[in-house]
């Protein structure tokens, strides 16, 4: 069976043995008492000179206090909106360090945070005064061809994941921007262009290696801990750190896909014949619209469609029925391979910029909901901001609920309210936009929201969104994290959460 590997980071050198590292973070929590030279500390006292020195002898200069110099760059998030200290961070490059490391910052009392592909718009990667398990460099790609499978590490992207992939024409469903992180993206669910043909991203995971809390390594999949292993489809970072997931690959040479853009004069008739064209759409049809600044400052109307059938051509008279919505500014579709379809979206979302995303679900684009994004559209506050409609139907909307902890199951559109604005300007108006967006689209909405986009204090919003899920997901909760070490995305209420 042929297996190819890609390791799209070089490992750097181990400092120690195995037996020796394990040493090193082997003392009890006394060790800092009399007879030692250092005061005794309270139990619920975070003791960062204990977990320092022990993690110093676990991975030397892959450990970054503030004031030193890869401290700066570990600490370093896609939102620039985002401030935070915390007070280490851990470079791991395996799920021992991982592991090891879990250990230390719970015998030393000390809050956690895992940073991987580091695209959470809110920033839970990072924690003030804690300890950041930076998993950039667990980054492997293994594919299968045979067995029409990937395994990655827990810090690879999806543009590293495709790249592996593509010598064999196998893809694994992602979302639109190459850099992010997959784990992020698949534990909360992961919409994207295939959504139709093969789901979510987290539809296709087969299985995952996690680091619990108490730092145990365990598999979850169908046959091994499968309570975790429906936990951890969709319900997020929360139950452990994932180190390796594996997903089922699936076979496609190329897609039609491109980008048709209108004037946004257009936008209320383009927006009525998108919600009409999506309704009816097959499953190799999946299609994005919504507004991105254009060339003059005034915000554009797009539609992005993705056609993923093993006939391309056949998805030639949908792309025709795009086009005649309106009349186009820029049409640019054409047959691709689906990591170049992908690069459109390179650049869109500019490192450094400020943040603040909301997300609401939406069952239809009636009228009402049509006027609501046209007008947020015309009052935007940013050259920056950007609206956009994700397309959920299909193979996706045929799992039942019951079998993942994601929890909305039906036909809908996910609306992404993304306000930008550059460093230096004031926030004010523009959070002010995304919220006001939010809430004039409330009316329209379902219950919950993608939890992948809620805000860390919506925990109510993510509740309602796991629905049915929603009381299963906690116990696996205060069964694999019970003193909630970990605070992923979504945020969950503490265990207890009267509920």
């Amino acid at each position: 069976m042929a297996v190819v590997m890609v390791t799209a980071l070089a490992r750097l050198p181990v400092l120690r043995s195995r037996p020796a590292r394990a040493a090193a973070g082997a003392y009890p929590v006394s060790w800092v008492g009399p007879g030692r030279g250092v005061a005794m500390i309270s139990a619920a006292t975070p003791d960062v000179a204990s977990a320092a020195a022990r993690l110093r002898a676990l991975l030397g200069d892959r450990l970054h206090e503030p004031g030193e110099p890869g401290y700066a760059a570990t600490t370093r998030l896609w939102n620039g909106a985002v401030a935070r200290t915390p007070a280490l961070v851990a470079e791991c490059q395996d799920s021992d360090e991982v592991a090891e490391a879990v250990r230390i910052a719970t015998r030393c009392h000390l809050p956690l945070s895992v940073r991987s592909g580091g695209h959470d718009w809110a920033g839970r990667a990072l924690r003030d005064g804690a300890l950041a398990l930076d998993l950039t460099g667990l980054r492997s790609v293994r594919v299968d061809p045979d067995a029409a499978t990937v395994t990655i590490g827990g810090g690879a992207t999806a543009a590293e994941l495709l790249a592996a992939a593509r010598p064999y024409d196998l893809v694994v469903p992602t979302g639109v921007v190459g850099a992010v992180g997959m784990a992020g993206l698949t534990l909360a669910g992961g919409y994207g262009p295939l959504c139709g043909r093969f789901g979510l991203a987290v539809d296709s995971l087969l299985g995952a290696e996690v680091v619990l809390a108490d730092g145990r390594r365990v598999t979850a999949d169908a046959r091994h801990d499968a309570e975790l292993y429906w936990a951890l489809r969709g319900g997020g970072g929360n139950l452990g750190i994932v180190t390796e997931l594996r997903f089922r690959a699936h076979r496609l040479p190329g897609v039609l896909a491109g980008m048709i853009m209108f004037a946004l004069s257009e936008a209320p008739a383009v927006l009525r014949g998108y919600g009409a064209l999506v309704a009816e759409a097959p499953d190799e049809l999946t299609v994005m619209a919504g507004f991105l600044p254009g060339p003059a400052g005034e915000p554009v109307i797009f539609v992005c469609p993705f056609y993923s059938g093993p006939d391309l051509d056949a998805g030639t008279p949908w792309m025709d029925r795009l086009r005649a919505l309106g009349t186009p500014l820029v049409d640019q579709i054409g047959p691709m391979p689906y990591a170049d379809a992908l690069r459109m979206f390179d650049g869109g979302m500019v490192d450094g910029n400020h943040y603040l995303l909301r997300t609401r679900w939406l069952p239809a684009l009636p009228d009402g909901t049509v006027d609501t994004l046209v007008d947020a559209a015309r009052q935007v506050t940013s050259p920056f901001s950007a609206l956009a409609v994700h397309h959920f139907h299909g193979a996706a909307a045929r799992i039942r609920p019951s079998d993942t902890a994601f929890g909305l199951r039906t036909d809908h559109l996910m609306a992404e309210i993304i306000a930008v604005w550059a460093p230096g300007d004031q926030a004010g108006p523009h959070r002010e936009w995304a919220e006001r967006t939010s809430g004039a689209l409330a009316p329209h909405a379902l219950p919950g929201g993608y939890p992948n986009l809620l805000a860390p204090e919506e925990t109510d919003r993510v509740r309602l969104a796991y629905g049915a899920n929603w009381a299963r997901l906690r116990r696996a909760k205060r069964r694999y994290d019970p003193r909630d070490l970990l605070h992923a995305v979504p945020t969950l209420p503490p265990s207890g959460h009267r509920e």
